[in-house]
Order: structure tokens, then sequence, then C-alpha cells
């Protein structure tokens, strides 16, 4: 690592830095180049790791600390042990607020770390922090902000596997954003030709990620090919992580192609897989997922997508799972009661799903809404159910058109048209179509 000032002075090393400090502290203790030396060392071989000239080995570096009574995370980063378990602390409680889904907390935690003039020299923490700072920023819905980030870290030295994390959340950021020329363009950078790295678990999520960009963008042919091409990958692979990020996409592919029941299987399997090797949250997402997934392709099934619910919904509880995880479970609930003509239970989940919801859910929200405006449609209680819809149509009205607004669209023209409101559904249906581009 060489670090230059801006001034343009001359480029300083990180040997000069080491040997700066090591210069500076026996200076502090009082001893010469040749008490500090004597007796593993010359003084002639101090001096020289004074100046900047030779770079002690690691074992040097450690007799050094000892005799100069001083950490060896001050000599090699500039920061004293005590700094070093601080910045440590500080950034698992930001890694943990964002795991727990507190995210505008994990994204001031990353933020003041960052600000944290000890962390420095410390390129691998730093470059920690800030990856996970782009996390919160995307958690909190700041997508252009989260990709200013993780572009400026692109930009650096970084490590092969951190490289496909950070490539892996620009193309789900392009996607979100509806810059799906981006989003493509940044996977197949990676993915595409002769030069693509060797399948790991890691290739096989960004390849997961690109594959809804191709769904998202239409492209279902490349989409159901490449999906095949990711299995492949995975069979051989033959690690949990990649099992569940193959299968899972590929049921995604085949529901969105029409093949309920093949997307059922591959489901069916990613739930398997997670089941001997997942963590508590990941599995009930997981078993929440597939219970939805069950509803919309075999919908006769709703008793035992409901049973798989219910225990999703306490094994989030249980967990550290987010409130928008655990109401998104309880959209799921509603729907499936409304399926099973248990209309007064579906209200109960989905009121208590927006109780939950966190006032940036708001796409979510428009979801319990719609929910709650067919239940009461259902139970002929048109008033409230005209008032829940006209809620997610005041939210939805005023936003510019794009794909990820779109489908609340879809869905809202759906509503209108079990209402009665033919002309309405219309405009809606032709508001989605305009927001897809069609």
């Amino acid at each position: 690592m060489r670090l230059s000032s801006s001034q343009g002075a001359a480029t300083v090393t990180t040997s000069d830095l080491v040997g700066l400090r090591i210069k500076t502290v026996r200076r502090q203790r009082g001893l010469s180049q040749a008490q500090l030396a004597h007796p593993e060392l010359s003084d002639s071989y101090v001096s020289l790791i004074e100046s900047g000239k030779r770079t002690p080995t690691p074992a040097v570096l450690e007799l050094l600390a000892q005799k100069l009574d001083c950490s060896l995370s001050y000599l090699v980063n500039g920061v004293t042990a005590e700094q070093m378990e601080d910045i440590e602390l500080a950034l698992g409680y930001a890694r943990l607020a964002l795991e727990n889904g507190e995210v505008t907390e994990a994204r001031t935690r990353f933020a003041e770390l960052m600000a944290n003039n000890n962390l420095t020299g410390l390129t691998s923490l730093r470059q920690d922090t800030e990856f996970g700072l782009a996390l919160a920023t995307e958690a909190c819905g700041d997508h252009s902000g989260a990709i200013a980030l993780l572009d400026r870290l692109s930009e650096e030295d970084i490590s092969p596997d951190r490289r496909i994390e950070v490539s892996i959340a620009l193309c789900r950021l392009y996607m979100r954003s509806d810059r799906l020329t981006e989003a493509v363009g940044i996977g197949e950078r990676v993915l595409g030709g002769a030069s693509r790295p060797a399948w790991s678990d890691l290739i096989i999520e960004l390849g997961a990620t690109l594959l809804n960009v191709y769904l998202k963008r239409g492209d279902l042919l490349r989409a159901r090919q490449f999906a095949a091409e990711l299995l492949n990958a995975a069979d051989l692979l033959g690690t949990p992580r990649s099992m569940v990020a193959a299968c899972w996409n590929a049921a995604i592919v085949a529901e969105s192609t029409g093949h309920g029941e093949e997307a059922l299987g591959f489901a069916e399997r990613a739930l398997a897989v997670q089941s001997e090797t997942g963590q508590p949250r990941n599995l009930a997402r997981m078993r929440q997922a597939y219970a939805a997934l069950m509803l919309r392709a075999r919908p006769s099934a709703a008793k035992e997508a409901r049973q798989l619910l219910l225990k999703a919904d306490h094994e989030l509880a249980q967990s550290s799972a987010s409130t928008a995880d655990r109401a998104s479970c309880l959209v799921e609930l509603a729907r499936a009661e409304i399926l099973d003509g248990n209309y007064e239970q579906a209200i109960r989940y989905a009121r208590s799903g927006t109780e939950l919801l966190p006032e940036s859910a708001r796409t979510l929200d428009a979801e319990l809404r719609l929910v709650l405006s067919r239940t009461y449609g259902g139970l002929g209680r048109f008033g409230e159910a005209t008032n829940e819809l006209e809620a997610v149509r005041q939210w939805i009205d005023p936003l510019p058109d794009s794909r990820s607004v779109a489908a609340t669209w879809y869905a809202a023209a759906e509503t209108m048209e079990q209402l009665g409101e033919a002309d309405n559904a219309v405009k809606a249906y032709q508001r989605a179509l305009a927001c897809a581009g069609l």
C-alpha cells in the first residue's frame, strides 16, 4: 500500500510509516538504536528499518514490539490494541444492527465508524466498514447513495471475494433502480466469456442476481437457459449455499414461465437443503417463500401452505428477523385465509402486519392494504374496501413510471376489478403497462 498527499509530496510507504512509529516509540522509551537492537539484531538493521529502507518480517516486528513495550497492532497499523478492539467491537455492533433489520441504526453506526481516524490505516477493516455502510444505505432505500459507495470501493485494491460481493450488490441495486442495462453489464462482465472465474458460492449468487435481471427485462429464454447452467454448476460444486441459490432461482424462473409444478419441485429442493444447513431466520424466510409460491401455483393446497406459514411466523418471531420479515409472512397468511374462505382471520393477519411495518416499507404496506381491500370486498364491506384501495392509489399515483411500480399498479387493477370498479381498473391496467414500458 502507498499513501500520497494531495499536495504532491514524496510518496510515503507502509515501511516508512512502520519505521517512523518504531523510531518514535524508541525515542519515547529513551533507547538508542544499539540498545533496541541488542542482542538479536544489529543497530544498522534497526537504522534501515527506521528509515524505511528495510521491511521487517512479522517475527522481527513482534520482537521489536516486545522490546518497545507496545502493541504489535500499533507498529503495523498505527492504532493500539485497545483502539483495534474498540473498532472491531463497533463494526460487530453495526453488522448486528443490519442483520436484525435495524437499518437506520446500522447506517448510523457504519457512518460513525467510517469517520474514525484510527480506521484510516486499517485497510481491510475500513473496506469491511465501507461495504457494510453501502448495504445499510441500500436497506434504508437510498439506492443511489449505495451505488456511489460501492463504485468508490470497487476502485480500490480489494480482495477477489470482496470484488464479487461488490458486483452482486451493484447488480442488485441497478436492477432495483430499473437500470437493467447497467445491471446486466455488471453481471456479464464477471460471468461472460472465457475469463469467468471458477464456480464458487459467490459466483453462483452473482449468477442468481443476473438471472433475476434477465427475468425483469423479460428475457425469459435467456433466463431459462441460464437457470439450467446455474443448476449444473451448483450440482458440480455441491455446496449447500450454491444449491439453495440455484434451486430457488430456478423455481422463480419456472413460475415466471408458467411452469408452476416445476417451480414447486425446485423450491422443495431448496427448502430441503436449507432445512439441513440454514440458520433459523433464513430457514423461516425460505419456508415462507415456499408457502407463498404454493399459494400461487397450487391454490387448492391453501391449508398446507397456512401450516407452513404459521411455522415460519413462529420461527421469525423467535429469531432476529426484522418486523418487515414478519409483516411479509402475515401478508401470505392473510392470502391463505382468503383462499380458504376465512375472511375475518385474514383481516386480523393483515392488520397485524400493518402494525409491524416500518414507515419505509411502502411497497409491503401497499400489499397489505390491497389484501385488506379484497377481504373487505369479500365480506361486502365495500366502504372499508374502497378506503384501503384509495390509500394505495394515493401513494402510487404520483410515483414515476418504473417496472417496480408496475406490479403494484397491476395488483391494484385486479383489486379494482374484483370490487366492480371497471373504469378505474382499466386505467390502472393501462398505468401498469406504461410502467412496464409496454
